[in-house]
Order: C-alpha cells, then sequence, then structure tokens
C-alpha cells in the first residue's frame, strides 16, 4: 500500500504524512522501529521528567501522549477495516493527559510499552488486505481510510520524535 492521496484522511493530518520518508506502509513500520529504540534507550530516568518549557508535557507524559494516540489510530482503522458505519468520535489529548500520572512509572516501563504497542500495530496492519486498507471510515465527522491511519500513526511518532531530539535531549 503507498501513500494515500489528501482526500483520503483530514488536511490537519497533512503534516505527520509528509513526515513518513517511505511509500510503502508496512517498510515504513519497519524502519522506524530501530529508530525509536534507539531514542528510547538514549533517555536516562532523571531526563524522563523534564519539561522544556512551563506548562508543557514532560517526557513521560508525552509519551504517554504517544501510546494513547497510537492505540486511538489503531482503533480507528480496525473499525475502518471491519466496515463500522457509525463516526468514531474524537480525542482531546489535553484531557488525556490530565487524566493520568506518569510519575509513578519508569521511562523504561513507558518505553517497554510502547514497544508492545508498536508491535501490536505493526500486526494490526500487516493483517489488513489490500482491499481493508482501502476501506473509509469517518472520525470526527471526517472520512479517512485505514491506510491513511497507518501512514498518520507513523507521521505523528516521526513528530514527537523530532520534539523530542530538539526540545527535550
Amino acid at each position: 500500500m503507498f501513500k494515500p492521496s489528501p482526500e483520503n484522511y483530514p488536511p490537519y493530518f497533512q503534516q505527520y504524512i509528509d513526515q513518513v520518508p517511505e511509500e510503502e506502509l508496512l517498510a515504513g513500520f519497519t524502519r522506524q522501529l530501530p529508530l525509536i529504540e534507539a531514542l528510547l534507550k538514549a533517555v536516562p530516568e532523571e531526563k524522563s521528567l523534564h519539561a522544556y518549557a512551563p506548562d508543557k508535557w514532560t517526557l513521560k507524559d508525552l509519551m504517554q501522549h504517544i501510546i494513547d494516540t497510537e492505540r486511538i489510530f489503531c482503533f480507528r482503522a480496525l473499525c475502518f477495516a471491519r466496515k463500522e458505519k457509525n463516526n468514531i468520535a474524537g480525542f482531546d489529548e489535553n484531557a488525556y493527559a490530565a487524566s493520568v500520572v506518569t510519575t509513578s512509572r519508569t521511562w523504561q516501563d513507558l518505553s517497554a510499552e510502547f514497544l508492545a504497542v508498536r508491535k501490536a500495530t505493526t500486526l494490526l496492519f500487516k493483517s489488513f488486505s489490500t482491499e481493508a486498507l482501502t476501506r473509509m471510515g469517518s472520525a470526527n465527522n471526517i472520512p479517512t481510510s485505514v491506510a491513511s491511519m497507518g501512514y498518520i500513526t507513523l507521521g505523528h511518532v516521526y513528530h514527537h520524535m523530532k520534539i523530542i531530539e530538539e526540545r527535550y535531549l
């Protein structure tokens, strides 16, 4: 499956899809994994409580956001692949972040959770047929394809990896 065209996803997500260098979806998941692993290993525990500015998330908070968002994007992809006819509600990332306490978790624990989620994400997208990847569903009342959800997932992580490298490390 190759990069989707803009009519297959909300315009807001163009910023994420543009960050994915691969044209082929599963190659994107394969290439991104070692980059994620290296970045996670580069963060010492004491740095994980760092926020780069007042009112910004700590690295632990950011990692929890990435985990939550990946799970939500996978749920959307699964619903769309299974021909769900109902609109999937949006989510408020700031409300989600305010509802979780990350200080009681270690960076190693959050990293392990994200890697497990990513493994499940990759297996999910591998399980979709070519036809399923082209299916459309609706989230926030905007039509989106299954394949688009995969590219958005990859791009969301690239987006936050760049922020981590530039502002946290």
